[in-house]
């Protein structure tokens, strides 16, 4: 009778969770990653550069799709200006001046593509890798929870004194607006500046809600892919792809919204930072921050978080594999209908985050779907994870639990030029975690 029991809660789940997995992960009637994004970067071939992009841009500028532009040192674009990109347009950043592109503050970066014209971002290196160039800065207005405003002027090597002005951000302007970012692609972004420290693919300090961020996608980095730092905005269909370190790395205050986007981790490919596909802190020194100002709060809804080993336990076992989402003290996340696959754990509080009550409902995992982790939420340095268990496993979060390779999860994880990482409807089963023992991962076929 026990085992009857036990095979029919099962199917009951089977059933139930067939409807609701429609909803995990990332989401679309169609395979929204098709024809803008770029997989196989290095196999691109963008012609020859035809025009150079020095200096400041103090007045509104438009870059055209029949040149190509080549980005040499460090570009500002000051005093109010726009910069604009038409559609299929190519920037290339040059690796031997390791080029920069800054949006200052009150600035404004219109970088708008299209599905079938996306502007690329990418290196001028015949060899392409990892911070071969240095990535795009914009800086804003809105509020960051720092004294004072903050400032990206250790980036610069050589910043000359009239334009440390330039590298500013933070404010009390919630709205603003730092410009549209669409259908855009950075490549090979990250260049390293100090002893494990680097550029990121797309930093966004102090922007406000009016910018206008959707279909991103940054490979390759050598530091962190997207770097929040304080404002107030919505980021939806972004694509972290294969980066060295941090996937969404959310500091500063940041409000945000990510919704419907995607990070892909290789245990191959990580800087001496260490790398997970979200990073969420309200500092990184006390004595930086203004507690009295906002915390760090983010709204993550629907996004696939997913490691691509071929063999998990080995490869944890090798130190290869860190967890997915780690979540700093006095910081806030609101994570639903997401999933997490391939792990070690999914997730970790950082150790000095007490576990009561208060806490938990700062840190919410609703509907999520947990595949084949080593562990799902456990405190920073402490194995034991009961009372983490019992509260995230409580029936109302709605919370399941799986050990499936990635070929049974997710619909086409292995086509090189067009996968598709949204669910594998109808082949998935999901029982309670009682059913699954901790290091019972299962290795990818």
């Amino acid at each position: 009778m026990k085992k009857f029991t036990q095979i029919a809660w099962l199917l009951f789940l089977f059933i139930g969770s067939t409807y609701a997995q429609q909803e995990k992960g990332i989401i679309g009637d169609d395979n929204w990653l098709q024809n803008w994004t770029e997989f196989q970067p290095k196999s691109s071939d963008y012609r020859e550069p035809t025009q150079i992009l020095a200096g400041n841009i103090s007045e509104d500028t438009q870059l055209l799709k029949r040149n190509v532009y080549l980005l040499m040192g460090d570009v500002f674009v000051t005093e109010g200006a726009s910069l604009i990109i038409e559609p299929g347009t190519v920037i290339i950043g040059d690796f031997d001046t390791k080029a920069t592109l800054t949006i200052s503050k009150g600035a404004k970066l219109i970088a708008q593509g299209t599905e079938t014209d996306p502007i690329v971002f990418t290196s001028n290196r015949s060899f392409k890798k990892e911070g071969d160039w240095g990535g795009i800065i914009v800086l804003g207005d809105a509020p960051t929870n720092k004294f004072g405003n903050g400032s990206v002027a250790s980036f610069y090597k050589d910043l000359s004194p009239s334009s440390y002005a330039y590298t500013n951000y933070g404010g009390q302007n919630v709205e603003s607006n730092s410009g549209i970012l669409s259908y855009v692609r950075i490549e090979y972004a990250g260049k390293r500046i100090a002893r494990g420290k680097y550029l990121n693919g797309l930093l966004l300090a102090g922007v406000g809600n009016k910018t206008l961020i959707e279909n991103i996608m940054v490979s390759y980095s050598a530091g962190n892919a997207f770097q929040i730092w304080g404002g107030d905005l919505k980021i939806s269909k972004a694509v972290s792809y294969r980066n060295g370190s941090n996937d969404f790395n959310f500091n500063y205050g940041t409000q945000c919204t990510l919704e419907n986007s995607l990070a892909i981790r290789s245990p191959f490919i990580s800087n001496s930072a260490g790398s997970r596909c979200m990073y969420v802190r309200s500092y990184d020194k006390k004595e930086e921050v203004d507690f009295t100002k906002n915390s760090t709060n983010v709204i993550a809804k629907n996004l696939t978080l997913l490691n691509t080993s071929d063999d998990i336990k080995s490869d944890i076992t090798k130190g290869l594999i860190n967890e997915a989402l780690y979540v700093g003290h006095n910081s806030k996340l609101d994570m639903s209908k997401s999933v997490i696959s391939g792990f070690n754990p999914a997730v970790i509080f950082e150790n000095s985050i007490a576990i009561n009550q208060e806490n938990l409902e700062k840190i919410k995992f609703t509907g999520m779907y947990f595949n084949n982790c080593n562990g799902n939420i456990f405190v920073e340095n402490n194995s034991n994870n009961e009372d983490l268990e019992n509260w995230y496993g409580n029936s109302a979060f709605l919370n399941v639990y799986s050990k499936s390779g990635n070929s049974e999860t997710f619909i086409d994880t292995r086509n090189a030029r067009r996968p598709d990482f949204r669910l594998r409807i109808n082949k998935i089963i999901a029982a309670p975690k009682e059913y699954f023992a901790a290091d019972t991962t299962t290795d990818e076929d």
